[in-house]
């Protein structure tokens, strides 16, 4: 699709002189939203915007990421703070279209600064925008938006089938923590027929790298069932370090991270792997399903959570874990709720295919429309 090259300023009004910061201190609760460069800081009491504007971050912005924007959309009445450049468009340009032209723009060549990088307002006004007619910007932001709504459906099926699985284990067992239905309760270490932590092999050994086994860090702890990891070990460096291959259907938990402060990342490995010292790994006896052991420290997150305390980095006390007493229900009502939880797995799958697929049609059109 045709179009030609036009200088941001000509397409939008910058209104960064009107923005004001104004310190935690002095912040009083309200409504209105108080943004910064990757969005809602605050909710204040006043405002000083009441329109469709686009926000291009300043400084502190996701500059040279190609996952995070540095541009997103505001409407109605808001606040905004010195990081963000505030642009109005103008009769010729959809906000949309325009918000989309900037989302993943390469501000490489413009932004300056070492520690924490700062496009000027200067800088800013050689952006460059593929401009079209409002037709055209219009029916593409049509197709784009499609797309997004549709991705937000399946992200929204997703967290359903997560509650509904939360739902099920709260009507099988009842609360774990007050323990409501008297279960038989016993430490961790005592269901774990064994648990241990991971090691890295040295870095100086260019053999102990880049071989077959998973190495798994807090950085590949994203999903429920995990099967790779960004870096992989040699069997030399297995052999040679205080690493361990941790057998399959073992419950891992990260024990040492900033994500600590808000979640407890919990897995199970459907492979062999390793781990590295911040992961902890728990083989589960007999007496307890991986399943529901692993559900089960996700139901506690809050609790375990509330336990973390920070030394040189956040990290769970792991003694106080080990000794955690936890419902111990018959094996074989925990086998039917990891049955339930299979038969969940497998729609959660269907929908995370369909939803990696958008991802990678909603990118296709972007690098199409906007390069």
């Amino acid at each position: 699709m045709s179009f030609e090259l036009r200088k941001l300023e000509d397409v939008c009004d910058i209104l960064d002189h009107i923005r004001i910061p104004i310190t935690s201190r002095d912040r009083k609760d309200g409504p209105y939203p108080y943004y910064g460069a990757n969005g809602i800081q605050d909710y204040i009491d006043d405002y000083i915007f009441d329109d469709d504007l686009v926000l291009l971050a300043e400084d502190g912005g996701n500059f040279g990421s190609k996952e995070k924007p540095i541009a997103y959309r505001i409407s109605g009445k808001t606040w905004v703070n010195n990081h963000a450049h505030v642009l109005k468009p103008k009769n010729i340009i959809d906000v949309d279209y325009l918000c989309y032209s900037l989302m993943y723009y390469d501000v490489s060549g413009l932004v300056n600064g070492a520690t924490r990088q700062k496009l000027t307002q200067s800088e800013m006004r050689k952006i460059n925008i593929r401009y079209r007619s409002l037709e055209k910007q219009r029916q593409i932001v049509f197709k784009i938006k499609l797309v997004s709504n549709i991705i937000s459906s399946r992200k929204h099926q997703l967290c359903n089938l997560d509650l509904l699985v939360k739902s099920r284990f709260i009507e099988m067992f009842g609360d774990p923590i007050t323990n409501t239905k008297r279960w038989p309760a016993d430490k961790v270490e005592a269901v774990c027929s064994n648990i241990y932590g991971g090691g890295t092999p040295s870095k100086s050994k260019e053999e102990y790298w880049n071989g077959d086994i998973p190495w798994i860090s807090s950085k590949d702890m994203k999903s429920d069932m995990i099967s790779d990891s960004q870096i992989r070990i040699t069997n030399l460096g297995l052999d040679n370090s205080s690493a361990k291959l941790v057998p399959i259907n073992s419950v891992i938990m990260v024990i040492r991270s900033g994500i600590l402060k808000h979640t407890l990342p919990v897995a199970i490995n459907t492979v062999p792997v390793t781990v590295n010292q911040d992961l902890k790994v728990f083989i589960p006896s007999a007496s307890i399903h991986y399943r529901f052991l692993a559900f089960l420290f996700k139901m506690l997150e809050k609790d375990i959570l509330a336990g973390v305390r920070a030394v040189t980095a956040d990290n769970i006390e792991f003694d106080t874990l080990k000794n955690r007493k936890i419902i111990l229900p018959p094996v074989q009502l925990q086998n039917q709720f990891a049955s339930f939880v299979t038969q969940v797995d497998k729609s959660k799958l269907t929908i995370q295919q369909s939803l990696d697929e958008l991802e990678i049609l909603k990118k296709s059109l972007m690098q199409q429309y906007f390069g």
